[in-house]
């Protein structure tokens, strides 16, 4: 994989076409027109990849934002602890109620 993303020219698709391929199985290429980026070439293995750390991240955001308003729910109707040890003593009190 590269460091450096992998830009070619449209006409490098013609010139070129093994090594595009080649990179394009492991990675994102890009291809420009007229200097400018116009398109981008990648396997379906990589497109798959893609797609699936899109979702993952979205996901994430999903569960982290629904943590935070949960924590600010709970910490706006009182529960919450002042001190690490009020903290201590509610997981004691909890897990003994379960045992």
């Amino acid at each position: 994989m590269h460091i450096m993303p992998a830009i070619y020219p449209s006409t490098a698709l013609k010139n070129q076409q093994r090594e595009i391929k080649s990179i394009a199985d492991a990675e994102i290429v890009y291809i420009t027109e007229n200097g400018r980026g116009k398109y981008v070439f990648m396997s379906e293995d990589v497109l798959q990849k893609q797609i699936d750390e899109a979702v993952e991240e979205a996901l994430y955001e999903q569960r982290l934002g629904d943590a935070l308003r949960e924590s600010r729910a709970d910490f706006e109707a009182g529960r919450y602890y002042s001190s690490r040890e009020d903290l201590i003593k509610a997981v004691a009190s909890k897990r003994s109620a379960h045992d």
